[in-house]
Parts: structure tokens; sequence; C-alpha cells
């Protein structure tokens, strides 16, 4: 099978994308409006970008009706917003939390979710995520508009929150993190299954 993108609506790309990058960890991200209403979502499209300055990226498409996300409207306004890990004790609530709700509705009530305080941002972190990273805004790149139009958004991790029981030795291990990932369609995995191997030397 061969395909060109271009010759596909928006919905068969979406699908061939979340299809072909797997498993994708989740950026669970909470954020805050003007008024002092939270806001959380979770988005697979996440990655970390460098440890200099120690940065993390990830991409709220556009609705299929083309409108903004409640996320990227909160973080264009506010300049902040924190990302929490996603784990299999947290995936049912996690889960609930995509559902759209309309603006200003607090998805951490809804979910039955403990905000926390943040340290350097105003939005609260989710006090059933063993990590949490406060995050201000470095840039948002607009990629395309219209239903699931892509935004890309880079943020700068100014401090970090680690639950004791996952912080062993000055390090965090999968086994104790137990985040969860996405997979196509509404299937989802877990670190259970896996192997190690270190890098190879340079050759003499």
């Amino acid at each position: 099978m061969e395909l060109d993108p271009e010759k596909l609506p928006p919905a068969e790309r979406y699908g061939l994308l979340i299809s072909v990058i797997q498993p994708r960890p989740i950026a669970w991200v909470s954020t805050q409006n003007h008024k002092g209403q939270s806001n959380l979502a979770p988005f697979s499209f996440f990655t970390g970008i460098t440890a200099q300055p120690m940065s993390v990226c990830f991409a709220p498409v556009r609705n299929r009706q083309g409108k903004k996300k409640d996320t990227l409207i909160n973080i264009e306004s506010t300049g902040e917003f924190v990302i929490n890990v996603a784990t299999q004790q947290s995936a049912e609530k996690m889960n609930q939390t995509s559902a759209e709700y309309p603006y200003g509705v607090s998805e951490f009530e809804r979910a039955g979710l403990t905000p926390l305080p943040s340290v350097r941002v105003q939005p609260p972190r989710v006090g059933e995520s063993p990590v949490s990273l406060e995050c201000k805004l470095i840039q948002v790149i607009h990629l395309s508009e219209g239903p699931l139009g892509g935004n890309l958004v880079l943020g700068r991790i100014v401090y970090v929150h680690i639950q004791d029981p996952v912080w062993k030795e000055g390090k965090i291990s999968h086994r104790d993190l137990q985040a969860i990932g996405r997979l196509e369609g509404s299937f989802y995995a877990r670190v259970t299954d896996t192997f190690e191997m270190p890098r190879p030397r340079r050759p003499s």
C-alpha cells in the first residue's frame, strides 16, 4: 500500500498518524484562564525537546469543527501550563477529562481529581499524578487552521514535582512510574513488557 497524504481527508490522515506513531506518551495538561477556572485534558502528540533548557512540546490540534481547544486558548492567554503523567491507576479519570465539556467547566471536578497548587505557575497540578512538570510557554507554532488543524506548543519546564514512591536514589524507573501510552483508536498500552539494550561503545 502506498498513500499520498494530500489525497486523504484530514480525519484519515489523523487516523493514519495515530496508527503508525505508537505507543505515544500522554501529556495530561492542566491550564487555567484569567478567571481562575481550571482545565485538564490529555494529548498524545507529546515529547521532550532538550535538557538545555529543559523543555517539552505537545500538539493540541483543533477539534473536528475547526475550533481551538480550551487548553490552547488558556495557554495563549496566560503562557502557563502543567504537564502531568497519566498512569495505570489514573487511566479512567484521565480518559474522562478528554470529554468536550463547555469552556470554564473544571475537568478536575467532573473526574473527581485533586487539584494541588503549583509553585511557579498558576494552573494547578494533578494530585493523583506521580510527576508534574510546571511549564512556561516558549512559543506556539500554528501549522494550520480548520478541522484537526495543527498547533505545536513549546514549553520550558520551570519546576518539577515527583512523588516519593517513584523517586529512588535520584532516579525514576518505569516499573514505579507505571505510565500509560496511546495506541490506535481507543487502545492504550501499559509499560509491562520491556527489554534492555545498552548503547554500543564506540568502535576502537
